[in-house]
Parts: structure tokens; sequence; C-alpha cells
């Protein structure tokens, strides 16, 4: 019996030692995305901030590290899509096509959330399996920007994508007047809180 009992115990300690590494190289990577897009913006050549703002910039505030932000979506190729135009912060047009509809579940609920390339970062080799992930949800306006935030993911060779809401991030709107940032289209609104990702930028 103590065999058995020290057998389960080692088990168990296997188990979550397991378990804990998983985690703990989720967060290595999930920090190392927040580490590097902190890079962009302490780099004058690459951050929204005017030299001022990049002067005290201590670096971007983000919610808590939460593995239930990441989902895995099946997605759905939309073939034939016309190209059509989302408006921008600066009251411009962009043209976009409809890529596939991604189908997950968050928190408990069920969405089809389009994804989108952009027709003129496809001329550019480097961008050709980029996909645009817009969206909004119940945070906007209060603990994150308002006109929403936006996801960069890559096409997939097969039909299923992981989409990590964990690096969220804001538009450089966010930051300046001076861009010209997509707003993210209806069809993109998820009705729940997403707590994960960028937060707002208080000093804008």
């Amino acid at each position: 019996m103590y065999t058995n009992i020290k057998y389960l115990i080692c088990t168990l300690f296997l188990c979550c030692s397991i378990t804990a590494l998983a985690q703990t190289a989720y967060e290595a990577e999930i920090r190392q995305w927040q580490k590097e897009l902190n890079e962009e913006f302490s780099d004058p050549d690459s951050s929204p901030l005017t030299a001022k703002e990049i002067k005290k910039f201590k670096g971007l505030e983000f919610y808590p590290i939460n593995e239930a932000y990441r989902v895995e979506a099946k997605l759905e190729i939309l073939q034939n899509e016309q190209p059509f135009t989302i408006p921008t912060s600066s009251q411009q047009q962009k043209v976009f096509v409809k890529y596939a509809i991604a189908r997950f579940e968050l928190l408990g609920q069920a969405f089809e959330f389009p994804l989108y390339q952009s027709l003129q970062l496809q001329q550019s080799e480097e961008y050709q399996d980029y996909l645009f992930a817009p969206f909004t949800d119940e945070t906007n306006g209060f603990e994150t920007y308002g006109g929403g935030r936006y996801m960069d993911l890559r096409i997939p060779e097969g039909n299923t994508l992981v989409i990590d809401f964990n690096k969220a991030y804001n538009p450089s709107c966010a930051y300046s007047p001076n861009y010209n940032c997509p707003i993210p289209p209806r069809e993109n609104d998820l009705t729940l809180e997403v707590k994960a990702g960028v937060k707002a930028w208080e000093e804008h």
C-alpha cells in the first residue's frame, strides 16, 4: 500500500511539473512578444510616440497573461470574395478582402470572426500570408482603446488557426492622430470583455 501511495504521489508530482513547465514556456512566449513590442515603442524609427514621449516611455501596460484567451479556431476559407473598403481613423479608405471565417469558443461563447487580407500588403512577399484581425469588445473606452484593437496572424497550412488575444495590441492612432488606422468592422465585435493584451494608453 505504501508503494502504491508513493507511486501516486510521484505521478501527481510529475504531472504538475509538466503542467508548470508548459505554463512557463507559454508565459515566456507572451513575455517575449511584450518585450519586442516595447522595444518597437522605444525605437524612434518604429515608435508611434513623439520624441518627448519616447524619452519618458517605460513600457506599455498589459493585462495579466491568461491562457483562456488563447483559442484554436476552425477556418472556413472563402472563395471569390470581392475587395471592399474599410473606413479609417483619418476618414480615408483601405482595401481588404475577406479571407476566412474563424469559428471558435471564447469564455463559453461561440463566435464567427472574419479575417481579412490587405490588398496593399499582398503586394509584398513578406506579407502575402498576413491576416488582419481587428476587433472590438466591451473593454473599449474603459480599460482599452476606444477604437478597438488588432492582432497579426498568418495563414496556416491546414484549416485550424491559433488566435491568441494575449497578443492584441492598439493601432498606432491610439498614440498619435498622424496615422491612418482601419476601424474594426461591426462583424468583428466580440460581445464580452477581452481582458488580454495591451491596455489603453493613458498618456494620450
